[in-house]
């Protein structure tokens, strides 16, 4: 169950995190707590599940980089031991399954198109599978902010 605290949290995470040396301190501050009480308190959350990662996110293709959408169809049997494989890959990240017959679908980063090529080369043929990329046409970025407090959600 969420505090409201968590929800303070959890909001401020999401849409006003500061750009500075010491952003938990500023967020604490606005929260009136403890810097270290923060950090214990997001710890808890990501402990629970509730917070998966806290970071920025990087437009790739503006830091020169080439990024490609990869899809493939794995046996049912096999679906965790390829995923924990493709996970190992530095560059890849949003692995997740599909219902699909194309059921494990993931993005890989590489500095070039090339090396890319050559990762996923090297992944179809030591997991013995074939993978699909599809590479975007046009880039549409939205942005996702739940909103957490609970008066968010009057009517």
């Amino acid at each position: 169950m969420l505090t409201s605290l968590d929800r303070k949290i959890l909001d401020l995470l999401q849409n006003k995190f500061p750009i500075s040396i010491h952003p938990y301190r500023q967020l604490a501050d606005i929260l009136g707590m403890d810097e270290a009480a923060l950090l214990q308190r997001i710890q808890h959350l990501k402990d629970e599940g509730i917070i998966r990662r806290i970071g920025g996110i990087m437009d790739s293709r503006s830091l020169g980089f080439y990024s490609v959408l990869c899809a493939s169809e794995v046996p049912e049997e096999r679906i965790d031991q390829v995923a924990f494989r493709i996970n190992a890959e530095p560059g890849v990240t949003h692995n997740y399954r599909r219902n699909h017959r194309l059921n494990l679908w993931f993005t890989l980063t590489a500095p070039t198109r090339d090396k890319a090529q050559l990762i996923l080369q090297r992944l179809e043929n030591e997991l013995n599978i074939k993978i699909y990329t599809l590479p975007a046409e046009k880039v549409y970025k939205i942005k996702l902010s739940l909103p957490m407090q609970e008066d968010d959600y009057a009517d």
